[in-house]
């Protein structure tokens, strides 16, 4: 008989964020709560004692909170299937832990029905619910979590001694989470859990000096369009930051 996995539950995450359909709610932040479980073997773990054998829920904590709060879902469906899209990826070198075999996702619009009703999605997908998509570009791999024409949520994996070079978009907004620790954004360092949003046309590079794939978490709204990436010749001394926010 297989053996159970094992479960860690991440309980009563509440975001504020956009979520909906209807016109005021693709304009006023709304209260959310969320509810995982993520299924994995924590044997290793366990007998380590490395952090790294098992799951940080300190930074999924924040992963959770820059999705719900960038992707700006239309549905429920949509926010849940990313999340578990998301949190079922293998795990890559610069952000190891264990692997998530299944996930639990429980959603909650707080206020929707002003208190008459406190409308909840709940889903539960395995590794074999997804056929994930890797993309092989000159830069790395891009690592599709979930897509629908409103919005995309991606891993992007620089190779070692690479650069993704200086680009813009004119016809989608982009919003990024650093998630390893060798990242030079803007030609200067950039710490994992830091996040930046970048308007339309406003230039944009990384580079990952190290000897390990290191990886930035995307969010593209709306879902990324290959020819919106257009490479521009701007001198990395000119480059600047918006404003950051960090997740963990």
């Amino acid at each position: 008989m297989t053996r159970p996995l094992d479960r860690l539950s991440l309980r009563q995450m509440r975001f504020d964020c956009i979520v909906g359909l209807f016109g005021h709610e693709r304009h006023t932040l709304q209260p959310v709560e969320l509810d995982v479980t993520l299924h994995f073997d924590a044997r290793t773990a366990a007998r380590e004692g490395r952090l790294t054998r098992t799951i940080d829920y300190s930074r999924i904590l924040g992963e959770l909170r820059f999705v719900m709060v960038a992707a700006r879902f239309h549905l429920l469906e949509s926010a849940a299937e990313a999340i578990a899209g998301w949190l079922l990826l293998p795990p890559s070198q610069d952000v190891p832990r264990a692997q998530v075999e299944a996930v639990e996702v429980r959603l909650s619009k707080l206020v929707a029905l002003s208190g008459a009703a406190v409308p909840t999605l709940e889903i539960r997908r395995d590794r074999d619910d997804f056929e994930f998509v890797t993309e092989t570009k000159s830069f790395g791999h891009i690592d599709i979590a979930f897509e629908t024409s409103e919005c995309g949520v991606y891993r992007e994996r620089i190779f070692p001694h690479t650069v993704l070079p200086t680009h813009v978009h004119h016809h989608l907004d982009e919003s990024e989470l650093v998630l390893g620790d060798g990242l030079l954004l803007q030609g200067e360092p950039v710490a994992a859990g830091t996040a930046h949003t970048w308007p339309r046309g406003f230039p944009h590079r990384y580079e990952n000096p190290t000897d390990i794939e290191q990886s930035f978490l995307c969010i593209d709204r709306p879902k990324f369009i290959p020819t919106d990436e257009v490479e521009v010749d701007t001198p990395v001394s000119a480059l600047r930051r918006t404003e950051s926010t960090r997740f963990f």
